[in-house]
């Protein structure tokens, strides 16, 4: 279980926002695995899982959408480190009897800190790029269930998510 802190890390002892420093710490290998969901109507899945939406192929975009946005993290959050990634794994597992897609993210690097934000950042715009490209025939798609499954690596060690609401 991973050690956790009751300070927030990202304020200066005066309260101000700061970046943390993270100039001391050993690289090590680091993992963060996170998920989402997007429901939808039933007739928005067939689309997805018929491959016949007009703008082509939803998962297809979304994944390489997801990719772009785990490497972009530190532009989009500002007091993100800007990271080495190694590695970033984007799947989608169609769920017809919940009428919803589940994203799954899992971004690696070897680095002094840890890449939970890539993974979180990567699932949440692979699910609004599905949105983005079903919003045509389906607006009242709902996006949830975000969060991290797991991380690895660093000083705190592994932590899992309970296994409670899972997506």
């Amino acid at each position: 279980m991973a050690k956790s802190t009751d300070k927030l890390t990202h304020f200066d002892a005066s309260g101000q926002a700061q970046m943390v420093d993270v100039g001391a710490k050993e690289p090590s290998d680091r993992l963060a695995r996170a998920s989402g969901c997007i429901v939808m109507a039933p007739a928005t899945l067939a689309v997805i899982q018929g491959g016949s939406s007009g703008k082509g192929d939803v998962l297809g975009v979304a994944r390489v959408a997801a990719i772009q946005a785990a490497k972009r993290t530190a532009e989009l959050i500002p007091l993100c480190h800007p990271l080495p990634i190694t590695n970033i794994r984007v799947d989608f597992a169609l769920e017809p009897e919940r009428n919803r897609v589940v994203c799954t993210a899992q971004v690696q690097t070897h680095a002094p800190t840890g890449v939970e934000m890539e993974a979180l950042t990567a699932v949440q715009i692979g699910l609004l790029t599905i949105y983005d490209m079903c919003k045509a025939v389906d607006r009242a798609m709902v996006i949830g269930e975000v969060r991290l499954l797991e991380k690895r690596g660093g000083a705190s060690g592994a932590w899992t998510a309970a296994a409670s609401p899972a997506p």
